[in-house]
């Protein structure tokens, strides 16, 4: 599996408040989801973001409340993966079930900047930094965790 896009860059501690504001949780549809992703960081995402686009937190992203729409809102805008310094260990349990591919990978959190254009191979964990022609090793999933992802989420697997 592979993702290639240009990157939304945001910094520490990206809350599932900010990603899908609370106010929008009545709504269970990912593409209902999707049209306010982001909106309270970042109010031109959604008109900006097109499909495989990447998204690079740094710290901690997809703290607080312990919610699936998150993932969900950030997957149905068309994300094709989160890379980030460190994850809510929630949030990177909700991300697997709903099959979105999120890498850790410090270096490359650093290092990318907004507008960058990134290659990632999930097999491997790699991530090339096309604009500045850096690479970096990010943490690639066990085979059973690419299987979800490739099934399109936990109940896609099980069901499978």
């Amino acid at each position: 599996m592979q993702a290639k896009g240009r990157v939304f860059k945001y910094g520490d501690n990206i809350d599932t408040d900010v990603i899908i504001p609370a106010r929008y949780l009545n709504a269970t549809e990912g593409t209902e989801l999707a049209k306010h992703c982001m909106e309270d960081i970042d109010k031109e995402f959604i008109h900006k973001v097109k499909k495989g686009d990447i998204i690079v937190g740094q710290k901690n992203f997809g703290c607080g409340s312990s919610r699936e729409h998150a993932p969900l809102a950030i997957k149905c805008a068309g994300v094709s993966c989160v890379i980030a310094e460190t994850f809510a260990r929630i949030f990177y349990r909700n991300a697997i079930n709903i099959g979105m591919p999120i890498i850790e990978c410090p270096e490359a959190a650093r290092s990318i900047e907004d507008g960058d254009e990134v290659e990632i191979d999930f097999d491997s964990g790699m991530i090339h930094n096309v604009t500045k022609n850096e690479s970096y090793k990010g943490q690639a999933f066990p085979p059973f965790m690419q299987k979800i992802i490739s099934a399109g989420g936990l109940i896609h697997y099980i069901n499978g």
